[in-house]
């Protein structure tokens, strides 16, 4: 019986390791300098947390954005919670690591896209924008002086 590695998985998993291990950070010590994070999830994703009025508002999926304003940042093994501004109306999320479709710090021009099977367009990563603020702010604000991210596309590695 032919096995084979399943490069993909790996990667999704390690880098959904590094995302919890810079939030533990975040937890731990606050954002350092520049920092901050546009986090885009699946608002669909079975375990994710969040009010009726939220995923009314945002179908299918989401981009909130941990800068100026978060509170009650928890992080677990599987996901993590937090409390974000909208409006000025604070709501607690959780967000599952396997929910999370992309994670940008454009202050250092990191990103990662987790891409999946069902993704059929194939775009060019290496000029990847990252989506526009939904939170930490009015909402549909936009992030002044954003910076192009790299992103790590599993689509190069696949046969």
């Amino acid at each position: 019986m032919a096995r084979s590695i399943d490069y993909g998985n790996l990667m999704h998993r390690a880098m959904r390791g590094l995302i919890q291990e810079v939030l533990e950070g975040v937890q731990r010590d606050g954002l350092p300098g520049e920092h901050h994070f546009f986090i885009t999830f699946d608002t669909h994703h079975p375990d994710v947390e969040i009010a009726d009025w939220l995923s009314d508002r945002y179908p299918g999926e989401m981009t909130v954005v941990m800068q100026h304003w978060f509170d009650n940042l928890e992080v677990t093994d599987d996901g993590f919670s937090v409390s974000l501004n909208f409006g000025d109306a604070p709501e607690l999320l959780y967000i599952p690591y396997d929910a999370i479709k992309t994670f940008v710090d454009p202050s250092v021009e990191f990103g990662l896209r987790f891409e999946t099977q069902d993704d059929d367009d194939e775009e060019d990563d290496r000029d990847f924008d990252p989506p526009a603020a939904k939170s930490d702010a009015a909402p549909e604000s936009k992030s002044a002086g954003t910076k192009k991210a790299d992103v790590v596309s599993l689509d190069s590695f696949r046969k």
